[in-house]
């Protein structure tokens, strides 16, 4: 396939997840470029899709619609309008910097629209000691009291300890952790959840990972936000631009999970001229003189093979692939450097039951969209209630759908375990800890994910060499979370996609601008976006 003859440019995207399809619709409604979607899966999201069992929904992972990026929110919004509440005047609507006001679109009566965003409640809690303890960890007297008096005296020690004399420089997690926190909260609540993510110990993750993931949340901003909640507000705000994201609220949430925002959104890139070619997998980027020319993929179920040739490339596949594919081959140093990054990846065990013991104190069940699992003695590392992310994931009201998240390396033992053997582990532990009755469960299916978390450490710390070889290709852009290698959220996936589409559009070389998203605790991209345009978020 080649660029038409006309005089219309055209791009490559690798990739249908949201940074891809954010590129494609980015393209095709500020410029005339006309971009082609290369996705090797039969789905589209990337991990930001829903996937469907049996009339019940999973989300992998858990995806909160929630930016502080206005730019971010309001092309979500764009997508998927809010949904109306009955018996309410409540509107939502972003308030210009100038006079004028745009009111964000609403669907009508929530029974006749399902192409809709539902403003969601955010609670999530920690499981530990077969007990609940708030998320993010704050010194409150609940918790307090749970860990008792000399554990108490500890913690606040050790935390005065870390506000007077703070290990500087921060060279790794740890250090990141106990500086914020103080070693014996480091201890109780963080080393041991975030090693078994990682599968590694936190001395060995770099301290950019806790700048990039956690910000600046500390026991003094979670006290804060308490004190804060105290005081009456006048009105909802859903901006919550004051607010670390760790301690956010209330977030937006597609109807029927992450997968039909990106969904809509590939269905509108089709309708505007872009094309999404489903079970192509990119096998070689041929490059000359610092440009790209072409891709050279091969469809994995007809085994046929085509060089598509574009006048710009995006690219959202793990750099790991991206290097390895590259035609003529990358320096050594470069290729030694990408053959050493690496991936954490994920296994989500979906249970559908008829109940399960989590109740709340009036003996509804939990309202946790997350459950953090700090128990030392199971693998599970996060369970999520499917029907608390939105009732439509549920075929059943009266069912509970959780998800049980693992994480692990691609071919260790448990990536190798069978689906049935996993649903097996998923049960017992879930009995282990006291929070359903094996005899409960209706049914199980499994969903494994490669290469889910690209991880800060292996080679990492040489990325930066990978980087400045990477940017001297004039038209190519790396963005999303595996093309960057950088644990971006899913709003900072698409900002890498709209802030490359704002490069071509300025002629601008660089790509610094690029690599600074999601690096400080405020987003660089506003500074990208005219004064005139950038928008509060607030519920009316």
């Amino acid at each position: 396939m080649t660029s038409s003859p006309n005089q219309r440019k055209h791009a490559v995207i690798i990739g249908a997840g949201p940074a891809g399809l954010t590129a494609a619709y980015e393209l095709l409604t500020r410029t005339d470029i006309v971009p082609l979607v290369l996705e090797k899966s039969d789905y589209i999201g990337g991990i930001s899709r829903t996937v469907r069992y049996k009339g019940n929904r999973i989300d992998i992972g858990g995806h909160r619609f929630f930016s502080k990026s206005d730019r971010v929110m309001q092309w979500w919004l764009k997508i998927l309008p809010m949904q109306a509440v009955q018996g309410s005047s409540a509107q939502i609507t972003y308030q210009r910097k100038t006079t004028s006001v745009l009111t964000v679109p609403q669907a009508p009566d929530p029974d006749e629209a399902d192409r809709v965003m539902l403003v969601r409640h955010r609670k999530s809690r920690i499981y530990f000691m077969r007990q609940f303890f708030d998320y993010p960890i704050t010194l409150s007297a609940d918790t307090l009291k749970k860990l008792g008096l000399w554990k108490t005296v500890k913690i606040g020690i050790s935390y005065l300890r870390a506000l007077m004399f703070p290990i500087k420089p921060e060279t790794n997690l740890e250090e990141f952790f106990i500086n914020r926190f103080g070693r014996e909260l480091y201890l109780t609540f963080f080393k041991s959840y975030t090693e078994k993510v990682w599968g590694i110990d936190c001395r060995e993750i770099s301290a950019e990972w806790g700048a990039q993931r956690i910000k600046g949340l500390s026991i003094l901003k979670t006290i804060t936000h308490i004190l804060k909640k105290l005081v009456p507000k006048k009105k909802a705000d859903i901006a919550q631009k004051d607010v670390e994201t760790s301690l956010i609220e209330q977030f937006l949430y597609p109807k029927y999970g992450p997968g039909q925002m990106w969904e809509e959104v590939a269905e509108l890139v089709t309708k505007m001229g872009g094309k999404i070619l489903m079970h192509w997998e990119v096998k070689e980027l041929h490059h000359s003189d610092n440009r790209i020319t072409a891709v050279h993929a091969h469809n994995t179920q007809t085994g046929e093979t085509e060089s598509f040739e574009a006048d710009y490339f995006f690219s959202t596949m793990p750099v790991k692939e991206l290097v390895a594919s590259m035609n003529p081959p990358a320096p050594p140093a470069v290729r030694e450097i990408s053959d050493g990054l690496v991936y954490r990846d994920f296994i989500t065990v979906g249970v559908l039951c008829n109940r399960i013991k989590l109740r709340e104190a009036s003996g509804e069940l939990v309202k946790d969209n997350w459950i953090y699992i700090q128990e030392p003695d199971v693998l599970v590392g996060r369970l999520q209630i499917f029907n608390n992310w939105s009732p439509a994931l549920v075929a059943d009201p009266n069912h509970i759908w959780i998800g049980l998240e693992y994480f692990c390396n691609e071919n260790d033992a448990l990536w190798t375990r069978t689906d049935a053997e996993m649903i097996e582990l998923a049960k017992s532990e879930l009995s282990s800890m006291n929070i359903l009755d094996p005899g409960d469960v209706i049914d199980a299916t499994v969903i494994r994910v490669p290469k889910t978390y690209p991880a800060y450490f292996g080679s990492y710390d040489r990325f930066p060499e990978v980087i400045s070889w990477v940017n001297e290709f004039d038209n190519l852009f790396l963005v999303g979370r595996n093309g960057m290698h950088k644990y971006n959220n899913q709003d900072h996936s698409m900002l890498t996609a709209m802030t490359a589409v704002d490069n071509i559009i300025a002629n601008v070389r660089s790509r610094d601008n690029l690599w600074a998203l999601n690096t400080e605790k405020e987003y660089h991209e506003e500074k990208a976006v005219p004064e005139e345009e950038q928008e509060e978020v607030s519920a009316a």
